[in-house]
């Protein structure tokens, strides 16, 4: 207990203050030894110089002990740590231990070392360590240096079991500290200037983690935790060299110092270490704190439960989320006949779910489908590109559910680029975040913008790879280019869509550069932007992106007087880019399938279904020009009657049948069969939310219901909903409806822009429906959680709407939507 073998090491056989003195200068003026070896050589040194002192002035004294708390008891000093020590006693004697004190202290205060002290009897420093939270952490890591080893013991085993006993009182508290301590000081791995000690992901949420495993409640995650707690400690320790001085924060103007003493390149390559040591430490706690409120809560709800229920222990409710993915204690966990090595998805379908839910990912699945999922083919499947899409595009949970699967190496697997901007440093003071973290900061802005433009996936993708380009050397703008048109490629999209996202990434800084620091009056400026961005839908993006990536810098970044500037700038480049506007596309002929279906709906009088499972393509040969469909094509011909569209969809979402797509047209039958007749055509991708799709003749039997108004689809869906109960989940942008102005000659085109969810066509077909006006045709998306969709609508005979009424009947469906 006393160090003797350290103590050797050191070289000095003084165990006298001066000796003590000369022995640490010389051990802190080594280069050979530092880290953990100095650390424990420290304390060894200090721990034999303090026996000797005790030894000195109270002999052989029973009844009375010196004991380490705090660091100094877990063997951690660092050059300018505090001695943390106690005077432990029986009470036989105070006048005895007050003189006994004084000779212990004085040597410590005239060394200048910092010390924190205090005498207490084993009964008084219990009552202390009750009252005061900080106390009872200290001695949590007591440990005994000199006097009746028995004393120290008692105590230790006292105050263990005393946190145990006490731990559903304390943890809420110390988890309160540890909240405030981080709004006040911030996080760790996102400042240019940290606090070691205080920031969140510092040495204290080390220290609290270490507490949080004694009281046996909860454990955090200790993969790579020790490691990082002993970075923390090392640059604590270099910059203890560097400076002189007790501190433990990290300024700009020590860091290069601090890099050097450490043998490290610069100091970016510091900071970057600190901030992945941060990362590990702030995850482990986040873990670790949510597992603590989950036993918590248990602990006080099943008492209640066994009273109702007669004792036993219910089994936990687990509700489904997704194909694979159930809901379980408030986390996301897997369901038990998930299979990972047989779904290369399901981490990404998981990370979806769980945002979309606004649920923490459990750590104990991330894990597993770290190590057993297999990875995804090149390029990636439609469904893992939808879901990536569908997690970016969910607001702030999307955050801590990245960060889980950061922490268990997906996010590397999943996109390899993403390693050389992972912690790196930004420094300068308008950025506030790291590199990868600004991106994710980016994808949450781009999540609330996602109403303004017609492609939400590609707006999110570009917020994720914006600054990709910052961790290679060069223009970040250049490189980024070079980087998204692989990784885009890479998950799946098309030449043309891979094109857009390049063109975004490198050119996201054009707007604001050119609004603030050119002439907008100078044609030659807008006529530069619009050749660089080339289409309206194009620039429509770029807006959007310009906005989030300012917004996810900070708040000297954007401001009203920037956001006017690049207004007038779009608006300005979108006059130079307006031609002639698109006219509702003519339909493509119908095949012969189609045609079959559409002369079978008129003979019966009813509709017809055909549902054919929809194969991926080899992965490495992308149809050219074509978007990979996704989940099954289900054609439905049946006779144009009102009701058709919102039938179809109720059934569709009773069914639990999302729609990723969706076209709906009129089409005239042959002369041969009817010169007057017309057929509805629906061709729709639909996927299942979870489990088998239904068989074709169960759907046409519910859709007949639907159609002659026996199949209560409200109902259904009002009832499925009331069974569930709601999640917070993230508050999704509110749906916008719009007139889309000379869209058409024949019709008038309506566009929604909202978020998917169960229902959503079926309750815009029946808004329409009510409204009198005929779908003459529609083209329905989802992107990722977002559905796109555009409805070509005339009134009863047949023409467009009037302005009026048009933009009357936007209202009423973006009221109904907002519902």
């Amino acid at each position: 207990m006393t160090g003797t073998d350290t103590h050797t090491d050191t070289g000095t056989e003084d165990p006298g203050t001066g000796g003590y003195a000369a022995a640490r200068l010389r051990l802190l003026t080594e280069d050979a030894r530092s880290g953990p070896p100095r650390r424990s050589a420290l304390a060894g040194l200090t721990d034999d110089w303090l026996a000797g002192l005790f030894g000195a002035a109270a002999g052989p004294a029973r009844g009375v002990s010196l004991v380490a708390v705090g660091g100094y008891g877990r063997g951690e000093l660092s050059p300018r740590s505090d001695l943390d020590l106690v005077l432990l006693h029986d009470g036989s004697d105070p006048g005895a231990v007050t003189a006994l004190a004084d000779r212990i202290w004085y040597p410590v205060w005239d060394l200048g070392l910092s010390l924190d002290h205090s005498v207490r009897t084993p009964a008084e420093a219990r009552t202390t360590a009750a009252e005061d939270l900080k106390v009872q952490l200290g001695l949590l890591d007591a440990r005994h240096l000199a006097g009746d080893t028995t004393l120290t013991a008692g105590l230790r085993t006292a105050v263990l079991t005393d946190w145990r006993n006490q731990a559903p009182r304390r943890l809420p508290e110390l988890r309160e500290l540890c909240a405030e301590r981080a709004a006040r000081q911030g996080e760790l791995r996102y400042l240019l200037e940290p606090d070691l000690k205080e920031a969140h992901g510092g040495l204290r949420d080390a220290t609290a983690l270490r507490a949080v495993a004694a009281s046996w409640l909860a454990d955090a995650p200790r993969e790579g935790l020790a490691d990082a707690r002993r970075r923390l400690l090392d640059v604590r320790d270099a910059l203890h060299l560097a400076t002189g001085r007790a501190t433990d924060r990290l300024a700009l103007q020590e860091q290069d110092q601090v890099a050097a003493g450490l043998g490290l390149l610069d100091a970016d390559t510091l900071l970057r270490q600190v901030y992945e040591a941060a990362r590990v430490i702030a995850y482990a706690s986040d873990v670790t704190w949510r597992e603590v409120g989950r036993v918590l809560r248990a602990r006080a709800v099943r008492p209640r439960l066994r009273a109702m229920l007669g004792g036993g222990r219910p089994a936990a409710e687990r509700s489904p989320l997704a194909e694979g993915v159930v809901e379980q204690d408030g986390e996301v966990v897997l369901a038990r006949a998930a299979r990972p090595d047989r779904d290369p998805v399901l981490p990404l379908r998981a990370a979806a779910a769980a945002a979309q839910a606004g649920l923490p990912l459990s750590p104990h699945a991330a894990r597993h489908m770290a190590a057993t999922a297999r990875p995804l083919p090149t390029p990636w499947p439609a469904e893992a590109r939808e879901q990536l899409v569908t997690l970016l595009g969910s607001g702030r949970p999307t955050v801590e559910v990245w960060e889980a699967l950061e922490a268990e190496g997906l996010i590397a697997r999943l996109l390899p680029d993403w390693e050389r901007v992972r912690c790196r440093p930004q420094r300068n003071a308008v950025h506030v975040w790291t590199v990868d973290r600004h991106l994710i900061e980016t994808a949450v802005r781009a999540s609330a913008l996602t109403r303004r433009v017609g492609r939400p996936d590609l707006l999110l993708v570009a917020a994720l790879l914006h600054d990709i380009g910052k961790g290679w050397p060069g223009d970040h703008s250049a490189a980024g280019e070079i980087i998204a048109k692989d990784v885009a490629t890479r998950i799946g999209f098309d030449r043309a869509d891979t094109a857009v996202l390049a063109t975004l990434v490198r050119h996201h800084l054009l707007l604001i550069e050119t609004a603030t620091r050119r002439d907008l009056d100078d044609p030659a400026t807008v006529r530069s932007v619009a050749d660089a961005v080339g289409s309206q839908s194009t620039l429509e993006l770029l807006h959007a992106l310009t906005e989030a990536d300012a917004l996810a810098t900070g708040p000297a970044a954007w401001s009203s007087w920037r956001g006017n500037l690049v207004t007038d700038l779009v608006r300005r480049v979108s006059g130079v880019l307006a031609g002639a506007a698109p006219d509702e596309p003519e339909p493509a002929a119908p095949t012969a399938e189609q045609e079959r279906l559409a002369i079978e709906a008129f003979r019966t009088g009813g509709p017809v279904l055909a549902l054919r499972a929809q194969t991926e393509p080899v992965p490495g040969e992308p149809s050219p020009g074509e978007p990979e469909p996704l989940g099954v094509e289900l054609l439905i011909a049946v006779p144009d009657q009102p009701g058709v569209l919102p039938a179809v969809a109720g059934v569709l979402a009773v069914h639990r049948l999302t729609v990723r797509t969706a076209e709906l047209r009129a089409l005239r039958l042959p002369d041969d069969v009817d010169d007057d007749g017309t057929i509805l055509l629906l061709d729709w991708r639909v996927a299942a939310e979870y489990g088998s799709l239904p068989q074709a003749a169960r759907l046409r039997t519910d859709l007949v219901r639907a159609l002659d108004g026996t199949l209560d689809i409200a109902g259904r869906l009002a009832e499925r909903d009331a069974a569930y109960p709601r999640r917070r989940g993230w508050t999704a942008p509110p749906p916008r409806v719009t007139v889309a102005p000379a869209a058409s000659r024949h019709a008038t085109v309506i566009e929604v822009r909202a978020q998917d969810a169960p229902g959503l066509l079926h309750r815009i077909g029946t808004a329409l429906e009510k409204a009198g006006v005929r779908v003459r045709s529609m083209h329905v998306s989802t992107l990722g959680a977002n559905a796109v969709d555009a409805f070509y609508v005339t009134t009863g005979t047949g023409a467009p709407l009037p302005t009026q009424d048009a933009g009357s009947l936007a209202r009423v469906l973006e009221e109904t939507l907002r519902a």
